[in-house]
């Protein structure tokens, strides 16, 4: 009787191997530029026709291989990187496995020169992975691998590639990445003999930022660093300002491999906490090193993912480096941004032959518009006309000690909720982040212009409310059981059967917040006391809208419920849009947001103050040339 079990011939196995590593000619390029890498090379070409569906070709001046090896570099499996299994838990290169040349020459035809620089070099040959010809070859010292006619032998897989300009995106996406990864290398790509991207391989990691994501996003940049004694983290982060729709101009890199790590991108995420608005990610370059025995690079095919054994401890690290360094800087930002970002997104909207303009280098990206940092919502029109600006005395820039104590002395329902809230403002809090600003008028009733010997502000005074208001009740639910004010009517609250059984099982998580439960026949609860911070008149809504953020999120933690309390109560109590202040409102909200911790974005991102200095403005009346 015949066996049904049969061992597959080599060449289908490349062929199933090729389906895991080689999905598009961008998985191509990878491989064969990890190689490179991984050979020791300082330059390396990449040359590109009808983005890779026509040939593929790389050119380095690493290490070449020797003539007996070039047949073997073609065989499953075949390395010389790994060993041993020790080896395999402290791979210090991007390739390991030897699967990639075996698996790129199953699906296309490949042809290979090849020298270490000692006698003469080798040239081979191969279609569909058999050996056509070998043969001894003049060459200098690397190796230059031509791929053409990818997936030839495979039509499904040829059917199912994008378009060019997307496969070519996802070519400049991975040499971008590697570029980031390697910045002691010198990167050149060229398609159809268009340069779309050029390093110059000088060590400097900002300069290939510079020449990817252009000089003003360049410019942007701050340097970060951290260190444990597990992990060393170097790079630089794009400022707040500057951020994107999605998460692809997030890059980390673990001892120089280009991976994706969620939980790595939630710490960053975090990093940048209220610093971005929703829906909005940063740009970012992290350079993390470790011991390789604590990563294991072998749990995705295209190695693309990683398993790290300590990846709480470096989420928390990358974390608490990036609130570190914007916690020393000043981000307001410039009115003149809203301009240059018009002409960024114009700019954006170009083909993939005109990548090498200086500011235009995101190919490997759909293009999208920057934020526009004046957008508000439309609000209802006024009751009453008012006039734009009101025009009070201004006053000198250097205040006397009893001014000082006159606005801090300033209560007004705008900028404080209780005479708790005097505690932001006080003469012990730490130095003021922001620069002292003087209210000369409100705009539409909406925004605050203010000025001082810097230029003028404009500042959202729902956005500074909200930001002012959050830090307090952020501060105030982490003492819930401290500060309760006893209600002489209970309230009770009726829920559904469901809701019920739900909140059961969150009363743990919802008295850290502050609100008590007491079961109080089917469906009900009562609650006899509450935190005396919780807005006086609007017990029973503050009480019930932090209910139903416990019941729409039941995995929530206590840490995550009590930022959502805080962001929802900041948002509900702060002067809306169209609300009229005075003089005195408007001196006390600026004195308070002075005081705020990180008072130039509200908690869901948007900027709170935007700045025209005196020599921007100079320079649009034409004072200055």
């Amino acid at each position: 009787m015949a066996t049904k079990i049969v061992e597959l011939s080599d060449a289908l196995s490349n062929k199933i191997a090729a389906g895991e590593v080689v999905e598009r000619p961008a998985s191509v390029i990878k491989e064969l530029v990890e190689n490179a890498i991984d050979a020791g090379s300082t330059v390396i070409d990449i040359l590109i026709e009808e983005a890779g569906l026509n040939k593929m070709t790389v050119i380095d001046n690493g290490a070449g291989i020797d003539p007996e090896d070039v047949p073997v570099a073609f065989l499953r499996h075949a390395t010389s990187k790994i060993k041993n299994e020790h080896d395999l838990f402290r791979v210090h290169t991007l390739g390991f496995r030897g699967e990639a040349l075996p698996s790129i020459a199953s699906v296309a035809h490949v042809e290979m020169t090849t020298s270490t620089g000692d006698g003469p070099g080798t040239k081979i040959l191969l279609e569909g992975g058999k050996v056509l010809e070998k043969t001894s070859a003049q060459s200098r010292k690397g190796t230059q691998i031509e791929v053409s006619q990818l997936f030839y032998n495979t039509p499904a897989r040829l059917k199912y590639l994008k378009s060019l300009p997307t496969e070519l995106g996802n070519i400049t996406d991975i040499i971008n990445r590697l570029a980031l990864a390697h910045p002691t290398i010198s990167f050149r790509l060229t398609h159809n003999g268009k340069p779309l991207l050029e390093t110059n391989g000088n060590g400097d990691l900002r300069q290939v930022i510079a020449a990817i994501y252009g000089v003003s996003i360049a410019k942007k940049t701050i340097p970060v660093s951290a260190e444990s004694l597990d992990f060393k983290i170097s790079g630089y982060a794009v400022l707040p300002e500057v951020n994107r729709s999605n998460r692809n101009y997030i890059s980390t890199i673990i001892n120089g491999r280009f991976i994706k790590n969620f939980a790595l991108v939630k710490a960053i995420q975090e990093g940048y906490h209220t610093l971005l608005p929703i829906g909005r990610f940063p740009i970012i370059v992290l350079q993390i090193d470790m011991d390789p025995i604590i990563v294991d690079v072998n749990v995705h095919p295209a190695k693309l993912e990683v398993r790290l054994s300590k990846e709480k401890e470096l989420g928390q690290l990358i974390a608490q480096m990036l609130k570190e360094a914007f916690h020393q800087l000043q981000l307001i930002p410039s009115g003149e941004i809203s301009k240059k970002q018009k002409l960024a997104s114009e700019q954006l909207q170009i083909n993939l032959d005109q990548i090498r303009e200086p500011d235009n280098k995101q190919s490997q990206h759909e293009p999208e518009e920057e934020p526009a940092f004046f957008e508000q919502p439309v609000d209802s029109p006024r009751k009453e006309p008012r006039p734009l600006f009101s025009q009070p005395e201004i006053p000198s820039y250097t205040e006397s000690p009893e001014e000082e104590d006159r606005i801090r002395e300033q209560e007004t329902p705008y900028a404080t909720e209780s005479d708790a809230m005097q505690s932001i403002v006080s003469e012990t809090v730490k130095e003021a982040r922001i620069p002292k600003m003087y209210p000369i008028g409100q705009m539409h009733a909406t925004y605050i212009l203010a000025q001082n010997e810097k230029g003028l502000y404009i500042i959202d005074q729902h956005a500074a409310q909200e930001r002012i208001k959050y830090e307090f009740f952020r501060e105030k639910i982490g003492e819930v059981s401290r500060e309760l004010q006893e209600l002489l009517v209970p309230i009770v609250l009726e829920f559904s059967n469901d809701e019920f059984i739900r909140l059961q099982e969150q009363k743990q998580k919802l008295e850290e917040v502050g609100v008590f439960l007491e079961n109080f026949g089917t469906g009900s609860f009562i609650i006899r006391a509450h935190p005396t911070w919780f807005p006086k008149g609007e017990e029973e809504e503050t009480l019930r809208a932090i209910i139903d953020e416990a019941l729409h999120a039941p995995n929530i933690s206590i840490h995550k419920l009590r930022e959502d309390t805080a962001i929802m109560m900041s948002c509900k109590k702060s002067i809306k849009a169209n609300h009229y202040l005075t003089m005195a409102d408007m001196e006390a909200l600026l004195e308070t947001l002075r005081q705020a911790e990180d008072p130039f974005t509200c908690p869901h991102g948007r900027p709170v103050i935007i700045e025209y200095t005196t020599y921007e403005l100079e320079k649009m009346f034409k004072r200055v040339m």
